[in-house]
């Protein structure tokens, strides 16, 4: 872990942090695009041929995973366990519950009513990754909102979905699951084949491969974010050194490329967090790797300098000492406050989504919500006397606009250029 401060050599440092842009998706978006064109354009034949090669599936296996399968998995996983999912899923459900928005109707003038109705997606697709870890969260962060929001078919995708996310699957009532994986996917979800039906929607992170598709049937299927590596910001003039390296080295061994980031403007309390990330890393390969090539203790010269950074990194997941930090953080998917909010908490058991901005996104979006799963869509309604009040209004700015069939328009309703005819 490196410990640089804001000024000199660290300068640069940290405007690699700040700018970050580039991600692993880019490298692989051309072999991507054939991959989900050969999807689009084959069919089943062609998703069946890239999981074989991809997933090391047989294209003898059914595509889509048993009903009694996800049933077994369920009564096969211990009680405890099962507890644990009923826990996270209640709480992630009541969370959602009180994100949905409300249908409304208001008059803005005598004889007009307008007004909002929030309506589901009719169908969404949930993306579960299941390569160095299974993911049972990520399908109850991703499916749970689409059921409060009134979603009607949910299709979940993981290449190798562990018992534990068949378990979970079962918990929801999800039973359109399928065993496949990759942009190959996420392409059958945003175009359809013979075995899966299209989707309006996919949501859910993934690899570089995933997120790459993503990004390439954005224009056809919508999508929630494109993920990047995980991120992890603990901003600390107080805090305790072995709770901070801990949540730290736990985003850490997510993957290699977790960005690991301690700010502070005490010096020394910056030196003992790197002690203790080191030691509490060792052992760990994969946390190990990311501390080493995206792991910084950065000290600031002020509390509002560190303040300040923290919003230009826009984190992922963001640590801070007290709830009157929230007065000046701006930019970040979750924030989680004093040292006994650890982090993982939030991946599992507290309620809100886990599924979050990386990459800077933070700046003009927060993490996965019910909002993600409904449209809003406006009502107007007019009387003839709401034609009165507001009609001559519009026709000026129609007349302002030179857009002469809006003026038309509003004419023909009987507005004319000196108000209302009687």
């Amino acid at each position: 872990m490196k410990l640089i401060r804001t000024t000199g050599r660290g300068l640069d440092a940290i405007t690699a942090i700040t700018d970050r842009r580039a991600a692993p998706w880019e490298r692989v978006l051309p072999q991507a695009h054939r991959i989900v064109e050969s999807v689009r354009r084959g069919g089943d034949p062609a998703l069946l041929r890239l999981r074989n090669k991809f997933d090391k599936i047989t294209p003898q296996s059914p595509l889509r995973i048993p009903e009694v399968e996800l049933q077994l998995a369920w009564e096969s996983t211990s009680e405890p366990l099962r507890q644990a999912l009923k826990i996270a899923a209640r709480n992630i459900r009541y969370f959602a519950a009180r994100q949905r928005p409300k249908d409304f109707a208001l008059k803005p003038a005598p004889g007009v009513r307008t007004g909002q109705r929030v309506i589901p997606l009719a169908s969404v697709g949930c993306y579960v990754p299941s390569g160095r870890y299974p993911l049972p969260s990520t399908l109850l962060m991703t499916a749970i909102p689409a059921q409060v929001a009134g979603v009607e078919r949910i299709v979940a995708v993981s290449p190798h979905p562990a018992k534990e996310t068949l378990a979970a699957a079962f918990l929801l009532g999800i039973t359109e699951f399928y065993r496949v994986g990759g942009a190959h996917a996420v392409a059958a979800l945003a175009y359809g084949t013979a075995s899966i039906s299209s989707v309006d929607k996919i949501v859910g992170p993934g690899n570089a491969w995933v997120t790459a598709a993503k990004k390439l049937v954005a224009f056809d299927c919508s999508i929630d974010m494109l993920a990047g590596p995980t991120e992890a910001v603990i901003t600390s003039e107080t805090g305790d050194p072995a709770s901070i390296a801990a949540d730290l080295v736990a985003q850490a061994e997510h993957d290699p490329d977790t960005l690991a980031i301690f700010i502070t403007s005490q010096a020394a309390l910056a030196k003992s967090v790197t002690a203790e990330v080191i030691k509490r890393a060792r052992g760990n390969k994969i946390a190990t790797a990311a501390i080493t090539n995206r792991g910084f203790a950065i000290v600031a010269r002020s509390p509002e300098e560190a303040h300040d950074l923290t919003n230009r990194i826009a984190p992922e997941h963001l640590t801070v000492d007290t709830a009157a930090d929230l007065a000046w953080v701006r930019n970040a998917g979750s924030v989680f406050i004093g040292r006994w909010s650890a982090q993982p908490f939030g991946d599992y058991v507290s309620g809100p989504n886990h599924t979050l901005p990386t990459s800077g996104l933070a700046r003009t979006r927060g993490g996965l919500s019910v909002l993600d799963f409904v449209k809003l869509v406006t009502i107007q309604e007019y009387s003839e006397d709401g034609v009165q009040q507001l009609g001559p209004a519009a026709l000026r700015l129609a007349n302002a606009e030179g857009l002469t069939a809006h003026a038309e328009a509003i004419r023909a309703r009987g507005v004319e250029d000196g108000g209302v005819r009687g």
